[in-house]
């Protein structure tokens, strides 16, 4: 059980560099129609849950907050109609025609002001799309970047927890986020803790329509918010393989798919639209050099070591099992001892959307 002083170490250590910084107009019309018709034509697309994470303590890691006792959370109280692809990765464009949104001189210089850096570099570009949806998520972090353990080589249960830890300071890659949102829904906003999340919340107010933020959100918790009709959020016959597509025969029109079967259609007006963008900053050229060329790298096993070494000293006794990237008592057992329990508030006009427990 952490101890009062102990949760407000961990929420402290969970403050972005800087506020995020509101912009307005972020896509041209043109760009906006691009990325849309990329999601339309290159699908169908997976749901977030189904690609990243094998069990429901993986993906807690990532999240904040703990379960009644005697609880065992399972997956599916976490299903949602949000799906994901990746237009950029690993620095390079993935779809030509989006060259300009990708590598992107605002963009860049949005980045590189929001840290008083001299050097950034697009790193990637995913998008997050849903009709109507519910929001059961208590406020995560996105997957921090450190030299010799990223999401490329690491399980994103294991970044989250290395970044809520706060042992990996000197370790941590700089990012910067531009976030944006098309959404026309007139209570689906933005829930932020730029001050630590036992301080009150913020709010991206909607609608967030082309608006968006800078922002390190992998230091900063933060959730979307539930959007459409409340009967329509959860949509029946959901299921952890269900694909959203867009339909062949209609340009403004989206279905999810279970195999063959539609399960819903939307519009895009019923859209609510993520496109993220995020970039690797530089404070000077001594910290590029050091962040390419590998000499002051972690290893997955040493940051495992680190973990475990500082909740031993602590007096907390927790063994390596073999297998420890996807043993879920592991997995569990760390989360537990660096989580501070969940954001203190929510906005009223935002509440976590209820869970079902079976």
């Amino acid at each position: 059980m952490l101890t009062d002083e102990r949760r407000i170490e961990l929420s402290d250590v969970l403050r972005p560099a800087s506020p995020p910084v509101e912009i307005d107009n972020v896509y041209t019309d043109d760009q906006r129609e691009r990325l849309l018709n990329v999601v339309r034509t290159q699908g169908p697309w997976k749901l977030i849950i189904a690609q990243h994470f094998a069990s429901a303590e993986e993906l807690m890691a990532t999240m904040s907050g703990a379960f009644p006792e005697g609880f065992t959370p399972s997956l599916d109280m976490f299903l949602t109609p949000t799906f994901r692809g990746y237009l950029a990765n690993y620095g390079a464009v993935l779809y030509p025609e989006l060259h300009d949104v990708f590598y992107n001189e605002r963009f860049l210089d949005h980045a590189k002001s929001y840290w008083g850096a001299q050097y950034a570099k697009p790193e990637l570009m995913l998008f997050n799309i849903n009709g109507p949806c519910a929001n059961r998520d208590p406020g995560h972090l996105d997957s921090p970047s450190f030299r010799g353990v990223r999401h490329e080589n690491a399980p994103t249960w294991l970044c989250s927890v290395m970044g809520k830890s706060g042992l990996f300071t000197d370790y941590l890659i700089k990012m910067a986020q531009v976030i944006t949102w098309f959404s026309l829904d007139p209570g689906s906003g933005f829930t932020y803790w730029p001050d630590g999340p036992l301080k009150p919340p913020k709010r991206v107010l909607p609608p967030i329509n082309n608006r968006g933020v800078v922002v390190q959100n992998e230091m900063m918790v933060h959730r979307g918010e539930a959007n459409g009709p409340l009967d329509q959020q959860t949509p029946a016959g959901l299921a952890f393989d269900t694909v959203f597509t867009g339909d062949p025969d209609d340009r403004d029109a989206w279905l999810l798919k279970n195999g063959e079967q539609v399960i819903a259609r939307h519009r895009t007006d019923e859209l609510r639209f993520l496109v993220h963008w995020s970039a690797e900053v530089f404070t000077d050229f001594d910290e590029l050099k050091k962040n390419m060329d590998g000499s002051d790298d972690l290893t997955v096993d040493k940051a495992i070591d680190m973990l475990v070494d500082n909740l031993n000293a602590k007096g907390v006794k927790l063994d390596i099992p073999s297998a420890p990237l996807h043993d879920a008592e592991f997995i569990g057992a760390l989360n537990a001892a660096y989580d501070f329990g969940g954001p203190a508030s929510y906005p009223d006009e935002a509440p976590l959307s209820a869970f079902q427990f079976a």
